[in-house]
């Protein structure tokens, strides 16, 4: 799942993740409550990652971790990873207290980043262990 109010960053991201050829599936949403309400219908299927991005109108990332985590648990998700521009430090911390944030990136994300959150999916990774430092 990719939650980015950013059209043109969901299309990159889709299109690193085809040419990965790591991905199956990618639902996309540009409003964090829409990506909400998905994980609250007991009808769809489970996400096994969740690209997030920090800020966002209406209802930022760090709203989107506290909402899901108290509507569906912490566990709403097996990895989610806060994909920021941001290079403030306190956001990483508080990012960081939510049991469900396996990663903070910075964006863009790349094939590198790829290849680290398939190994978080696949082998339980601690957070940023093994964290690619940039993207060629």
């Amino acid at each position: 799942m990719m939650i980015d109010d950013n059209e043109i960053d969901q299309m990159m991201y889709r299109r690193v993740m085809k040419r990965s050829d790591m991905v199956d599936e990618v639902i996309g949403f540009l409003w964090a409550r829409d990506a909400l309400d998905y994980l609250l219908d007991p009808d769809n299927p489970p996400v096994d990652l969740i690209l997030l991005d920090v800020n966002m109108p209406r209802m930022d990332g760090f709203e989107f971790l506290q909402a899901a985590s108290e509507a569906v648990g912490p566990d709403f998700a097996p990895v989610v990873v806060m994909l920021t521009t941001s290079l403030n430090p306190r956001d990483y911390d508080r990012a960081m207290q939510f049991d469900a944030v396996r990663e903070f990136l910075n964006k863009p994300l790349c094939l590198e980043h790829l290849a680290h959150l398939a190994a978080l999916i696949g082998r339980g990774v601690p957070k940023d262990q093994d964290k690619p430092t940039a993207c060629t």
